[in-house]
């Protein structure tokens, strides 16, 4: 088997976990639990927004994500030249914006509940 590139984990910032906290504790549809070893939240077992290091990251629909990046966001590469389908990252003003935020995590839960659930693990 190939050696693989070590991968540098980075925990997210204290503040921005604080505020992903804060923002998805007003969401009672999501499930907060970790992913890649951040905080996260889950929609009928499906990952519908999170944490990776220092940027918080969004499961849209097409439309929505080329909307994010228009935005200043990026399509969301956990591996570097891999992106994960569907997902993007959200830019620090949105990030940094409280009505922002909320309207699209709200966006990510929706869509997100509209995917088939995964069975419990």
């Amino acid at each position: 088997m190939a050696d693989r590139p070590k991968m540098d984990w980075q925990p997210a910032p204290a503040s921005l976990a604080e505020r992903f906290a804060t923002v998805i504790a007003e969401f009672p549809e999501a499930t907060p639990r970790k992913m890649f070893g951040y905080p996260a939240a889950f929609v009928g077992g499906n990952l519908a927004t999170g944490l990776y290091g220092p940027t918080w990251m969004a499961r849209l629909p097409e439309a929505d994500r080329d909307e994010v990046v228009a935005l200043g966001g990026s399509p969301f590469e956990p591996m570097a030249g891999r992106p994960m389908r569907g997902y993007v990252v959200l830019p620090a003003a949105v990030v940094d914006d409280d009505a922002a935020i909320r309207a699209w995590v709200r966006r990510a839960l929706e869509h997100t509940a509209t995917l088939p659930a995964k069975p419990p693990r």
